[in-house]
């Protein structure tokens, strides 16, 4: 795999600092039941990485300590780790809003026949990967079948109450580009996905989250194989708007992990550009030093590859910047 943070290192992308923490990303391990094409983590099934019980449990006390109100749950698939239960019930027990980041193909894996129900008694948010509408697109960005999967677990989703209008559980999908352009606006593309989903499976959802492609791990690395990865950072870079600097994830957001070390984003945990500490020159920064440390107007580390947040209607981990 072509290593792509040396292509990225230099950059004249804006400087920007942090406001105060009012989520935790928590990665809970690189292993995965899919291998996606556009995934930035190079999860899948021969990756071993898991959080263990004694990281978890620090991540509940960050959670009470800081008075964070937010958990996002992330992987790999966040549900493959062993832990992943006992550490949504003991969150939502302190009222912190829960999000799971499923891939809906692991509703159907063994030992996670009950994964849909125990989400929905916990009132965790779903936000949920499906990258099209069409079998042939998905199936080609994620493997043979996942689309007829990924279908059943939405079904399975609103049979529990998930994605109604008159329901607290919420069910938000993600769409990534097919190749290296930036997603269509994001209103639009959410009313197709809406009426197509509906129309062909009674398929119902709250919102369309549409997340740009980052140029860096497996998606990247075959951006340099086809020779498309300069065109397509001249087009991100081409589409910078400053406006969207004031609502990029870095500000309010911490990336952890599987070891319990803090990055700026999930994009820098994968390319392992660590979070630094302000006025602290060495050593990275670990979940244990949230129980003492305030990160507010701590500079973020940024790189060329920070420009696919800020490109067109900009990106983040909750869809487009100003849509």
């Amino acid at each position: 795999m072509h290593a792509t943070l040396p292509l990225l290192r230099v950059t004249d992308f804006p400087p920007i600092r942090r406001r105060a923490i009012d989520s935790l990303q928590v990665n809970l391990g690189y292993t995965c039941n899919q291998t996606c094409l556009h995934c930035h983590v190079n999860a899948g099934p021969n990756r071993t990485e898991q959080m263990d019980r004694g990281t978890i449990d620090l991540v509940l006390e960050v959670l009470r300590a800081r008075s964070i109100r937010g958990l996002d749950l992330t992987g790999g698939a966040p549900e493959l780790n062993v832990h992943f239960r006992s550490l949504v019930s003991a969150a939502r027990a302190m009222g912190v809003e829960v999000i799971d980041r499923c891939n809906l193909t692991i509703l159907e894996e063994p030992n996670q026949e009950t994964l849909a129900e125990f989400l929905a008694e916990n009132g965790v948010q779903v936000v949920a990967s499906l990258p099209c509408y069409s079998q042939d697109n998905v199936d080609k960005q994620r493997g043979a079948g996942v689309f007829d999967k990924s279908i059943r677990g939405l079904q399975k989703l609103n049979a529990l109450g998930y994605g109604g209008e008159e329901s607290a559980l919420t069910l938000d999908l993600v769409f990534n580009p097919q190749g290296p352009v930036l997603p269509p606006p994001q209103v639009q593309l959410e009313a197709d996905y809406k009426r197509l989903l509906a129309e062909n499976f009674g398929i119902r959802f709250n919102r369309l989250l549409t997340i740009t492609n980052q140029p860096i791990s497996r998606f990247g690395s075959t951006l340099v194989s086809k020779g498309q990865f300069r065109d397509y950072m001249a087009l991100l870079r081409g589409a910078h708007r400053d406006d969207n600097l004031a609502g990029v994830m870095c500000r309010n957001l911490v990336s952890v992990d599987w070891q319990g070390y803090l990055y700026d984003c999930d994009f820098n945990q994968m390319l392992a550009i660590p979070l630094r500490e302000k006025g602290r020159k060495a050593n990275r920064v670990h979940l244990a030093d949230l129980l003492m440390t305030d990160l507010a107007d701590n500079p973020i580390a940024i790189a060329d590859h920070c420009y696919a947040c800020t490109a067109g209607q900009g990106s983040s981990c909750g869809g487009a910047l100003d849509g």
